[in-house]
């Protein structure tokens, strides 16, 4: 294996004052992953406004999945087209998607023709199209301002960015939510938006390189209705549709199919949404199996923990937030640190190795929440956490970036960012089954079938304000019972988490360039 040679950056882009873009990359960045979480919280008062409880889960879930089909076709339209271009459209399609988002339910020449819950859930799709940009288009963008000897302190920067959106967007939320209408979880977005636009407009200055281009129509189609048809199997199996029922049969046939003449289509096109050939390098793929089982077992699960907190331990929903503060501190100090360390020593396969076991650490730990766990442990056990994950984010990332030509830098991040988000989809519903299935086995055997049966009726989603209304008994097993579903949650996390470490072993230390040279070093065993 070798590392690619890089040229020599542009005096264009050397000329760039390069904190100024990174603030605009993160704030354009930062918007997607905020909109992700901040949702959340909000989704009381928006039942409440514009009805349609059934549909409930279809606003998050919108949002994923224009996120998820997005992602490896905005990399590839940047490879092709031209980051900075790409970058500012995916910003102005995240902006009009917020807008609509917050206006969903005030048309009233569309409210007689589609209902307002419905019109949220289309805008929420759209908006995750341009959400899918920001994310691959922020990291793209770095790997061409910045050879890759120095990105590993920017883009721990940008992994502190990420920590930061999952710590502050149930906060925002739930401020908003409060003391505003939810509608301005959208609206925030504009002025936001507007402002990281003008940054990247005025300082971002990329040499222009012309490129014939050829899109795959055919596979990005492909990749759209198989991506499409996996996640609606993991919303809906075991909870709408049972997982033998002919809907979610007829899904599993059409993503094997879908997905089978993907890969086909792949294969011999001249330039593919997904180049194949980027697999046969043993780093990458090695990456992107890290990526995937990163979103699977740490996002799958972690998007649990403000229920535990909110129900078991008594925290508001604004305060919930707060009380995830100690992950996103691990995460940013580990990331900041091990960025620098990689930009001074220019090593860094030790790093993902470390992650994964500090990861399985975490996940034992977490197997210990309890009723009686105090906020103090779970503190120790979210610091635990993040630091693994400081570890792991951006290394694995610039490790895929350091694995092909520069040409391919767009698809590769996009593939680093897709393996991650679509990792996160399964391992959310896949710890939700778990994590309910637990929950009325439990409070079956403690309080009785009824119980049980109000179990299945929220879905394993309970306000603690429900919690309040009911008999002492009933509340003592229900706060068991949470709990219970929690520990084996991370079980089951913990499974997946082991396999990191294991893949990380096998990655070699291909060492990182720098702009100007232009040698091939050797990998370093």
């Amino acid at each position: 294996m070798t590392a690619i040679a890089e040229p020599e950056i542009q005096p264009e882009v050397r000329r760039n004052n390069i904190h100024v873009v990174l603030a605009g990359l993160m704030l354009a960045m930062m918007l997607a992953m905020l909109d992700n979480m901040i949702v959340g919280t909000a989704m009381p008062k928006i039942v409440g406004e514009l009805g349609g409880l059934s549909k409930l889960s279809w606003v998050v879930t919108a949002y994923v999945l224009g996120t998820t089909v997005s992602t490896p076709i905005w990399g590839k339209l940047g490879d092709l087209y031209g980051r900075k271009r790409v970058f500012l459209s995916s910003i102005v399609l995240f902006i009009i998607g917020s807008m609509l988002s917050g206006a969903a339910g005030e048309f009233a020449w569309l409210n007689d023709q589609v209902s307002p819950m419905t019109q949220l859930i289309f805008f929420r799709a759209f908006q995750g199209l341009g959400a899918g940009g920001l994310m691959v288009g922020a990291f793209a963008l770095i790997g061409d301002l910045v050879p890759p000897r120095e990105r590993g302190k920017y883009q721990g920067l940008m992994g502190g960015i990420m920590a930061l959106a999952m710590i502050a967007g149930p906060l925002v939320g739930g401020l908003i939510t409060d003391h505003a209408s939810w509608r301005w979880i959208f609206y925030m977005n504009i002025p936001l938006g507007a402002a990281g636009l003008f940054i990247l407009m005025v300082f971002l200055h990329l040499p222009h390189r012309r490129t014939e281009h050829r899109i795959d129509w055919v596979g990005a189609g492909l990749l759209g209705v198989g991506i499409t048809a996996v996640v609606l199997i993991t919303t809906w199996a075991g909870k709408d549709h049972a997982w033998t029922s002919t809907p979610i049969i007829g899904l599993g046939v059409l993503a094997v199919v879908s997905l089978a003449a993907f890969v086909f289509v792949q294969r011999r096109v001249p330039e593919p949404i997904l180049p194949l050939r980027l697999f046969k390098d043993k780093n990458f793929a090695i990456v992107s199996a890290i990526g995937f089982l990163l979103g699977f077992s740490l996002f799958g699960a972690v998007s649990f923990l403000p229920l535990y907190m909110q129900t078991v331990q008594g925290a508001s929903a604004t305060n919930s937030g707060l009380l995830l503060l100690p992950m996103m501190l691990g995460v940013m100090t580990t990331s900041m640190v091990i960025g620098r360390t990689i930009t001074k020593t220019g090593r860094y396969r030790a790093f993902p190795i470390v992650g994964g076991v500090v990861m399985i650490v975490a996940m034992l730990l977490l197997t210990r929440l309890g009723v009686d766990t105090s906020k103090t442990e779970s503190t120790i056990y979210m610091v635990v956490l993040g630091l693994g994950m400081g570890f792991l984010m951006q290394t694995t990332l610039l490790i895929s970036q350091n694995s092909v030509e520069l040409k391919d830098l767009g698809v590769a991040s996009s593939t680093a960012t897709f393996a991650r988000s679509i990792g996160g989809s399964f391992g959310v519903a896949l710890f939700g089954a778990v994590f309910t299935d637990r929950m009325r086995e439990d409070i079956t055997a403690n309080v009785g079938p009824q119980a049980a049966a109000m179990v299945d009726q929220a879905g394993g989603n309970f306000q603690p304000g429900q919690l309040e209304t009911l008999a002492p008994q009933v509340k003592a097993g229900l706060l068991h019972a949470i709990a219970y579903g929690m520990s084996g949650l991370f079980w089951w996390a913990l499974g997946f988490a082991v396999l990191v470490p294991v893949l990380a072993w096998f990655i070699k230390e291909v060492p990182l360039r720098s702009g100007a040279d232009q040698a091939t070093p050797a990998p370093v065993e």
